[in-house]
């Protein structure tokens, strides 16, 4: 972790702030590099069950460096850099795959690599006065960090490319009229909001919650047969675990189950 980006973990929340609020919290190869490891570790991590990712000051995630952008002046080789981008790819990978609930919690703009960043998120939160761009071909740029795989998959290929070849700025109602959001909150309310939402999941079946996001994985792109076998490996899986015990039980007796995450 370096001093871009603070992570807080508390009541199973993990919540992880960008933290270059005077670049509108560009993304930097430290920040880039420092979250993937991060992420990596939470995901084992038996105190933690949902993750909040948001920015410091008026945005969520401006996208990556621009003023730090050599061009064509960088030293390095053309396969060095492409090698060097695939490593900066692992942060929305991992965030992809990872096997809790993960929630952007968007304040202000949310451009380019940001709004890929948030894109790969479970969830996305706004707040009123946020902004959504994808910004990449204002800068001569074809875009990165799997922003075309999740707009293509979330709104389908024609609408996702219209948003890459345009930059239109979406306003928080409209991406929610898009469903690329999930709730709009006024900004004073934007960190309880999503705590609270958050909090359904930190207490819920964690186990379950990492075998049904595998399930939608495969469902973008496997076959139904595919599917079903996979559905019925972890249904079975889930039934010898101590969560499904423990949540008959709580029926049985009317409460509310008490979920462990094995």
């Amino acid at each position: 972790m370096t001093d871009h980006y603070t992570v807080a973990k508390k009541d199973g929340i993990a919540t992880i702030t960008l933290n270059r609020p005077e670049s509108l919290n560009a993304l930097s190869d430290d920040m880039i590099f420092g979250l993937t490891d991060d992420l990596k570790r939470i995901a084992t991590d038996p105190e933690v069950g949902a993750v909040i990712i948001t920015g410091a000051g008026r945005a969520f995630c401006s996208g990556g460096d621009v003023k730090g952008m050599k061009g064509n002046k960088s030293e390095l080789g053309y396969e060095e850099r492409v090698e060097l981008l695939r490593r900066r790819h692992e942060l929305v990978k991992t965030l992809y795959e990872f096997p809790k609930i993960t929630i952007a919690m968007v304040n202000g703009a949310a451009a380019g690599a940001g709004f890929a960043l948030a894109l790969a998120c479970d969830f996305r939160i706004a707040g009123r006065s946020s902004k959504f761009l994808t910004s990449f071909v204002t800068v001569g740029f074809a875009g990165d960090f799997g922003g075309t795989y999740f707009l293509t998959r979330l709104l389908g290929p024609s609408k996702a490319k219209e948003l890459y070849l345009t930059s239109e700025k979406l306003t928080a109602e409209r991406a929610h009229d898009l469903g690329l959001v999930s709730k709009i909150v006024e900004d004073d309310d934007l960190g309880a909001e999503t705590l609270a939402f958050a909090r359904t999941f930190a207490d819920g079946a964690l186990l379950a919650h990492g075998y049904i996001k595998r399930n939608f994985r495969a469902a973008e792109t496997g076959t139904l047969d595919e599917v079903l076998d996979l559905e019925a490996f972890h249904q079975i899986r889930l039934a010898t675990s101590e969560d499904h015990v423990e949540a008959l039980k709580a029926f049985a007796e009317k409460r509310k189950p008490a979920f462990k995450g094995r």
